[in-house]
């Protein structure tokens, strides 16, 4: 797992095509990334793997080639990937909607690592401990009536996605003292299609210009960019590593306040379309799981340790969807 290892890899030329043999570096510091083939997942196994880490990712339907395959409900399957890998580092992004098998996967999983924790390599830490455990919350732990919400504030989900979030922290943090929660917000970035995140999502009723679209302007949220998040994770990953009282609860959090219907406003604009058939419903929704209101994040504790960063909402989004204009798509079908 560390040092070098032999890797084949193909060269090719106009009239030959041959397999190459060759010896590669393996960084000395691994991180496993559950839920990897998912829009936060995969954008975490790309910020470690980019910066000199040894970063194996597992999901299960979508897993093969690219990543392990690995079905988080077994514990076997488990047991395995993290025995065989030892890593210094898990980020726990992988999903679960199912309340009672996401928690009973999660108190699992933590205990399994306080029993069987794998050492640090002498040079990056000195003590032996667990591997470090981020696990990935949401801003919905919250009711929205009070904010910003510091790590502190009593949470109080209104909604079941809330209340097994919650549930997953609490199991997190008693059964590893530790771990490290990450609670962050609505997300968006490099989506392999529009219904990976509310945000893009929207991107076909800003396109479709000739029907008039409605959008809630009531709720108010902070898109933040999925890589700025793994930004954060590898950062607070390395941070610990130096630092073993590096734990608990953290925030992170894009600063720019939008309701549904202003980040749509701001998609037309990135791409200068239209935005007059954009319907704007300042009403609190009715129909629908009861949402918070402005469950805006503190992130004052992790700015303070100076880690994060923050892609510009119009900046990030145009990065995102330009592969997803009409006319683009339209060309793509005519032409391959």
């Amino acid at each position: 797992m560390v040092g070098r290892e032999k890797e084949l890899s193909i060269h090719f030329v106009p009239g030959s095509c041959r397999l190459v043999e060759e010896e590669v570096n393996i960084p000395n510091r691994r991180v496993l990334v559950t839920g990897a083939t998912g829009l936060l997942g995969r954008a975490v196994h790309k910020e470690f793997q980019q910066n000199n880490w040894h970063a194996v990712g597992c999901g299960f339907r979508r897993a093969r080639p690219k990543f392990e395959q690995v079905n988080l409900l077994d514990s076997n399957a488990v047991h395995h990937i993290i025995h065989d890998f030892q890593p210094h580092v898990i980020v726990h992004c992988a999903a679960e909607r199912r309340p009672d098998v996401k928690l009973k996967f999660c108190r699992w999983l933590f205990l399994y690592i306080m029993k069987n924790h794998s050492k640090f390599h002498e040079r990056v830490m000195s003590s032996a401990v667990g591997a470090f455990l981020i696990y990935i919350s949401s801003d919905y732990v919250f009711d929205g009536t009070n904010p910003p919400y510091r790590e502190e504030d009593i949470p109080a989900p209104l909604n079941l996605y809330g209340k097994t979030k919650l549930d997953g922290e609490k199991a997190v943090l008693e059964n590893n003292l530790g771990a490290a929660v990450l609670r962050i917000p609505i997300l968006y970035g490099e989506v392999e299609k529009l219904e990976e995140s509310a945000v893009t999502v929207m991107f076909d009723k800003v396109q479709f210009s000739n029907k008039s679209a409605n959008m809630d302007h009531w709720q108010q949220r902070f898109p933040t960019h999925v890589k700025d998040v793994a930004t954060v994770c590898r950062q607070l990953a390395e941070k610990r590593m130096l630092d073993p009282s590096i734990k608990g609860t953290f925030h992170w959090s894009g600063n720019e306040q939008m309701t549904k219907y202003e980040m749509a406003c701001a998609i037309a604009d990135a791409f200068n379309l239209p935005s007059s058939h954009l319907r704007p419903i300042t009403d609190s929704p009715v129909l629908g799981a009861q949402r918070p209101r402005n469950a805006q994040l503190d992130c004052s504790k992790l700015e303070t340790l100076g880690i994060g960063q923050r892609t510009p909402f119009r900046i990030g989004i145009k990065e995102s969807l330009w592969p997803f204009l009409i006319d683009k798509r339209w060309r793509q079908t005519v032409f391959h």
